[in-house]
């Protein structure tokens, strides 16, 4: 007896022209790189948006931290202090 899983692993160059014939039926032959075209953009846009997001995040990030520096150094500059130094 064969599992799902197992039967995965037997697919052949002639279950791979089974699914190619019946995909050409159902959308044909000129919609076919169309579809594929449209798929590639849609990838491409997702990591495109995923890199710009990460890079504007390592940004913010880096900003936010330089804001609070100068915000602390001044506070303690105002209020006679000084951090990180001895007295």
């Amino acid at each position: 007896m064969m599992t799902g899983m197992t039967t995965l692993a037997y697919i052949g160059p002639t279950e791979v022209w089974i699914v190619v014939g019946v995909l050409v039926l159902l959308f044909g032959a000129t919609k076919i790189p169309q579809l594929a075209k449209g798929l590639g953009e849609g990838i491409r846009e997702f990591k495109k948006s995923v890199d710009t997001n990460g890079d504007e995040t390592s940004a913010a990030t880096t900003t936010e931290t330089t804001t609070r520096r100068v915000t602390t150094a001044d506070a303690d500059e105002a209020a006679g202090t000084s951090s990180g130094r001895a007295a």
